[in-house]
């Protein structure tokens, strides 16, 4: 294990739901609520049990440690 390494041994239990995970987080930094209900509706009627739903957690925990990228002003002024 090196000083700086980033990657941890916490594998999610189940990686579909851990995708699933991913694709909500992103939906909801993106501001797609279309894709956050259906994400909320397959978790419904998937009936997932506490595993699948901590491999979720870990997913959507996992891209929301990502910080936003600011975009950069390259625009000049006067031109």
């Amino acid at each position: 294990m090196g000083l700086f390494s980033r990657k941890s041994n916490d594998t999610p239990a189940n990686p579909q739901m851990a995708e699933l995970g991913r694709e909500y987080a992103i939906a909801r930094r993106h501001g797609d609520r279309k894709a956050m209900g259906r994400i909320n509706r397959q978790l419904g009627t998937s009936g997932a049990s506490d595993s699948d739903m901590n491999s979720f957690e870990q997913g959507r925990d996992a891209y929301d440690a990502i910080p936003p990228i600011k975009p950069t002003r390259n625009r000049r002024k006067g031109r």
